[in-house]
């Protein structure tokens, strides 16, 4: 079990990326703790085990990828049903909307993605991992990570030209 001031260098290096990570796949505070705390738990039990440590933010991100993983199996199973779309088919998110959407709402609509692709999406944005990255995290082809992306984007982008004014509309 590793221990000690390491330990603590890590934590305090990475336990805020982790948790936001965590509260952007689970939605929960709670969870999103509980993910974090967990992945740091796995780590100082499992970490010696790691031979590159110039890995150990990838090894992080996967371990508390399949964490989440294993709460959702928990709950449903997951599916992961193709989606029809393409790049000629993305929406142009108007300037107006842009202005009008808030970070509540955005978080609402990644919330409501599959888990498979909001993973993914956050982990490329959010993290800043490259799609290599992504595709050891997730433990899926990179082919995969990237068609991901860009059907989270289509959906996301969907999702924000249907927002309607609050103010204009009312009037």
């Amino acid at each position: 079990m590793s221990a000690g001031p390491e330990f603590e260098n890590l934590v305090n290096a990475y336990y805020r990326d982790l948790y936001r990570f965590g509260l952007s796949l689970t939605g929960s505070e709670a969870d999103a703790c509980d993910l974090t705390q967990e992945t740091f738990y796995i780590w100082a039990h499992k970490g010696d085990q790691l031979k590159n440590p110039a890995r150990v933010k990838a090894w992080l991100f996967t371990t508390l990828y399949r964490e989440f993983l294993k709460i959702c199996r928990r709950r449903k199973r997951i599916v992961d049903d193709p989606i029809e779309e393409t790049v000629e088919n993305l929406a142009q998110v108007p300037p107006e909307c842009v202005s009008r959407i808030d970070s509540q709402t955005l978080m609402r609509f990644l919330g409501e993605m599959a888990e498979d692709y909001r993973a993914a999406l956050l982990l490329y944005y959010m993290e800043d991992l490259s799609y290599k990255e992504i595709a050891e995290t997730l433990a899926v082809p990179l082919g995969t990570v990237q068609s991901r992306i860009a059907r989270a984007k289509a959906q996301l982008l969907r999702r924000l030209t249907r927002i309607q004014p609050t103010t204009e509309q009312n009037k």
